[in-house]
């Protein structure tokens, strides 16, 4: 009985800690208008590893809106006139800090003319963003404290450098954003990056079939050769791809060659489509959790799209094979 009323008594101290904490989140000060719309909703989004999250709404009142959240901040986050999480690039990323901030919000052209005032954040975003040859060390080494910079480590640079290089510039950031979900990425990323190496054993991972259920790629190892294939319907260059690795498979499979696809698409009706349209008849499976799934954590998988090249002995023989060169690996290999 004593256990019991000190489980109850934890339990309802956890409660209240976390509803002081949710309570200690500032509010967001953030206004705009919206062009060429006067009516509707405009959506506010988490932005958690690559994808956008809906988190709150509001109404669009004659082109204007308004929002007040209490959210983290700084942060990242995303605007879209979509509630819809299917596709990323419905959404406006933006990053948001304590200041008033003040958004003119345009759709057209990829977000092209959309203006974003009062962020310190973002206006350094913008600012490094058009400094294509300066290293990734020198921007943080500049900036150690700011979360625009540690975004560019995070979505732009990690995938070409190598695990000691994103663990050089992890040190030169400031203790405040090292307890962040992209630092935790990055860490995770160069524990990774040495086991997918070219001559290493393929790593097992599970996703899921169209169906629902779950298998593991080592059910499809051993008897030739298999090009692991992560890629999403959102993504254009992997679409581009498409028309290479069906001529590929078309060619080789005879030859003891397979292709497994693992779809980055947050829900499975637009992944369902493009299979269908692209007519890649080869086995297709899917992880709901994304950029955060099974196969992308345990594969280092930072852009798409990115394929492995795995021999009957589950050893990886190459990566990232596009076009031509994949159908040129593969004659080598196989003719």
């Amino acid at each position: 009985m004593r256990k019991r009323v000190l489980y109850i008594i934890t339990a309802l101290l956890v409660i209240i800690q976390n509803n002081i904490s949710a309570g200690n989140e500032p509010a967001l000060n953030l206004s705009g208008t919206v062009k060429n719309v006067s009516s509707g909703k405009i959506y506010l989004k988490r932005y958690d590893n690559k994808s956008f999250f809906t988190i709150d709404s509001t109404v669009i009142n004659k082109g204007k809106f308004r929002f007040t959240t209490k959210t983290q901040l700084p942060e990242i986050y995303g605007l879209s006139l979509s509630g819809s999480d299917e596709d990323p690039f419905t959404s406006f990323l933006v990053f948001l800090d304590q200041q008033p901030i003040t958004i003119n919000f345009d759709t057209e052209n990829n977000f092209r003319n959309t203006v974003v005032t009062g962020s310190k954040e973002h206006d350094l975003f913008i600012a490094l963003g058009k400094l294509k040859d300066k290293k990734i060390e020198e921007i943080i080494q500049e900036h150690p404290s700011s979360i625009a910079a540690l975004y560019l480590l995070y979505r732009y640079y990690s995938f070409r450098l190598t695990s000691e290089e994103i663990k050089s510039n992890i040190a030169l950031l400031d203790s405040s954003l090292l307890n962040t979900a992209y630092v935790k990425v990055l860490r995770e990323l160069t524990q990774t990056l040495d086991r997918v190496a070219i001559g290493q054993k393929a790593p097992d991972f599970s996703a899921n079939k169209a169906d629902g259920n779950s298998v593991q790629l080592s059910e499809f190892l051993g008897k030739g050769y298999v090009l692991v294939d992560f890629w999403a319907s959102w993504c254009v260059p992997c679409r581009k791809e498409s028309p290479y690795l069906v001529k590929a498979y078309s060619t080789y499979q005879s030859k003891g060659f397979e292709i497994i696809g693992v779809s980055l698409d947050n829900t499975p009706e637009p992944w369902l489509k493009a299979i269908e349209k692209d007519k890649l008849n080869w086995t297709q499976l899917i992880d709901k959790n994304a950029w955060a799934g099974d196969g992308v954590t345990n594969y280092a998988v930072r852009l798409i799209p990115a394929n492995f090249l795995i021999d009957k002995n589950g050893v990886i023989v190459a990566k990232n094979l596009k076009g031509e060169e994949l159908l040129k690996t593969l004659d080598e290999l196989l003719n």
